[in-house]
């Protein structure tokens, strides 16, 4: 069952298109990616999601009902652009959030100090705001935004900031909270993170969704045909022996490894070609060191999908402007 569905939604401001008939569905308990260039309308769909904005047109349904004001309580919103009390003090400011969202001051106090020890912040309670760097002051505004426990969690580029380090303590605490049974959105450029984290995705361009659905799903499908092959003996002869099975290749210099002078390939096979006779071929004409399919990764997904929606829409408009 989806927690949050978002169905047709267009948003147009003066001058420009938002959001153009997009439609999300997002699972209960899973880690959803919200992809997309900037610009692409990605802020504007969170912004109704948060119920901050109404769409022109379309509906969301959180929860199994169309959404209202009153389901912002279950739901914690980090934004990218994020701001604290720099004169107040961390501990202080933190209490004040924990008892906007209904928690009692004996609660508060005992899920921040425990989420504080946890992120490795509690000496800086009694300090102020100001004295925190920008990392120190994330983590203080990740916990606010978790601490009441939402059913639903969206966080704009919540890495952004961060060291190797606190990023991975921060990935680890959204898996932690998704085995709990939250479920999350993050918008974010890092597409490492969507291969780290993400069950499924939408990628949103120029106010369209133009792919959405399960990572390992798609990384499957786009990736589709595509070897890595490592082995020792003569390249030509291999693809010789392949000939029109073979779509692309590329074969690297050699490297002297332990096995002896091996060459890494990279092949695309004609779409059909059963992978046994692949690999019958190839171990008849050289000695394979290893071979694994080759999937695309986030990144490269992400950079072929925009450009080719970016040069089918310009075409459109070419044609319909020649006609």
């Amino acid at each position: 069952m989806n927690i949050l569905e978002a169905h047709n939604i267009t948003k147009r401001y003066t001058g420009h298109t938002a959001l153009d008939d997009v439609t999300v569905e997002i699972p209960r308990g899973s880690v959803y990616g919200l992809l997309g260039p900037n610009g692409a309308g990605k802020t504007t769909l969170i912004r109704i999601i948060n119920h901050i904005t109404a769409p022109d047109s379309g509906e969301v349904i959180f929860d199994g009902h169309r959404l209202t004001a009153d389901d912002v309580v279950n739901i914690g919103y980090l934004p990218e652009e994020r701001g604290l009390y720099k004169k107040m003090k961390v501990g202080d400011q933190a209490m004040f959030f924990a008892r906007l969202k209904g928690l009692t001051t004996k609660q508060a106090e005992g899920q921040l100090r425990e989420w504080f020890e946890r992120f490795g912040i509690m000496g800086w309670w009694g300090k102020k705001v100001e004295e925190l760097s920008k990392g120190m002051a994330q983590k203080v505004q990740f916990i606010v935004t978790v601490l009441h426990r939402p059913k639903l969690l969206i966080f704009d580029e919540p890495f952004s900031g961060f060291d190797p380090i606190n990023a991975d303590l921060l990935k680890r605490e959204i898996l932690r909270l998704r085995d709990e049974g939250a479920t999350v959105i993050f918008s974010t450029h890092n597409m490492e993170s969507v291969e780290a984290l993400c069950d499924n995705f939408a990628l949103i361009n120029r106010s369209h969704n133009i792919l959405s659905g399960n990572v390992a799903e798609i990384r499957s499908r786009m990736g589709a045909d595509n070897y890595r092959l490592a082995f020792q003996g003569d390249p030509q002869a291999l693809l010789a022996a392949l000939g029109e099975r073979v779509s692309r290749c590329h074969i690297s210099d050699p490297k002297d490894t332990p096995q002896g002078l091996t060459f890494n390939a990279e092949l695309k096979m004609q779409p059909g070609t059963p992978m046994r006779d692949f690999i019958n071929i190839a171990n008849n004409t050289v000695d394979i060191v290893t071979f694994d399919r080759a999937l695309p990764s986030m990144n490269e997904i992400f950079i072929s999908t925009v450009e080719q929606a970016n040069s089918r829409q310009d075409s459109q408009r070419s044609v319909s402007v020649t006609d």
